[in-house]
């Protein structure tokens, strides 16, 4: 068959499970009926994963080995993939099989029954524990009811889509703040899910803390939907009838009883209040830095070398 897979792959200090990654994946596409091309995206690796790709290179000249001139984050380095992919179907993954190379060969016959976009739904996870299954679960929830776009619920940055959805990613989607799974799946064309079970990292640890985690959520939130900018509106509607309740009981308290209410109850009502005004502030403090990211317009990552046959056919 004439078509090619282009498999992307974002690698940040990951150089305990690249060789394990490499075999398993040169195993799986001996049975593929594409041809393909491996684009390793090094995003500022500071341990020795960068010298194990120049190794993979140099033994395999399908393997393409883009070196970022620092960490730009995970999806800067699926950007950087995307925009190199020469291939009519492209396959998003990372290193640590967690995504298993197995799934490759249902991906592809899913591009050739005729799909654009393949999303690959997480129906368990090795590693996660009780409390980030919660809060995955939470997220994907509160995301679906904020967002105009139903996203799959426990999608991952395991995904596949056509080279037309490619074109749309490198042309339109720009954003520096990004949420790159929830573009595949709100670009339209034709999509279907597939199901994996995320098995134990091969080793290392995850890059992803509770900080960046949540990061990543307030950033995503902001970036699909305008529900957090109305919460203003909607909370000042709620206190404004709170409110007026509370002045109808201190009229009706001053009837009966002769005396105002409490300071307790006044003290908890302004506390309220201006809590309500701190969040919504914040809100539109999360929205106003997004803003400030795009208008400064710097580049999404930066491309110190590229590396094929082990040489460099591309320094800065």
């Amino acid at each position: 068959m004439d078509k090619k897979l282009s498999i992307v792959v974002s690698v940040y200090n990951e150089e305990l499970s690249l060789k394990s990654f490499y075999a398993k994946l040169m195993e799986v596409l001996g049975g593929c009926r594409w041809d393909y091309e491996l684009i390793f995206v090094n995003d500022g690796s500071v341990d020795n994963s960068l010298e194990i790709l120049k190794g993979f290179s140099n033994a395999n000249s399908k393997v393409c080995v883009i070196d970022f001139s620092r960490n730009f984050g995970h999806e800067a380095a699926m950007i950087a993939g995307i925009d190199h992919a020469t291939g009519e179907g492209i396959i998003c993954m990372d290193a640590d099989l967690q995504h298993p190379p197995e799934s490759i060969l249902d991906i592809v016959l899913k591009f050739e029954e005729g799909y654009d976009v393949i999303s690959m739904i997480r129906t368990k996870n090795a590693d996660a524990g009780l409390v980030k299954r919660i809060t995955s679960s939470a997220f994907y929830k509160v995301l679906r009811l904020m967002s105009p776009i139903k996203f799959e619920n426990n999608s991952s940055d395991f995904f596949a889509f056509s080279d037309s959805v490619a074109s749309v990613l490198r042309e339109e989607y720009r954003e520096k703040i990004r949420y790159l799974r929830g573009y595949v799946q709100s670009v339209g064309f034709r999509k279907t899910t597939l199901e994996f079970q995320a098995a134990k990292r091969e080793a290392g640890e995850s890059k992803y803390d509770i900080r960046k985690l949540l990061t990543f959520s307030i950033h995503t939130m902001c970036s699909f939907s305008d529900f957090p900018l109305k919460l203003g509106l909607y909370t000042g509607l709620s206190v404004a009838l709170i409110g007026f309740i509370l002045m109808a009981y201190t009229i009706i308290n001053k009837i009966v009883n002769g005396a105002p209410a409490g300071y307790s109850t006044i003290i908890v009502a302004i506390c309220f209040m201006f809590s309500i005004v701190l969040i919504v502030i914040g809100i539109i403090g999360e929205y106003i830095a997004i803003l400030f990211a795009e208008i400064k317009d710097r580049p999404i990552y930066i491309v110190k070398d590229v590396y094929q046959n082990g040489s460099i056919v591309r320094k800065r």
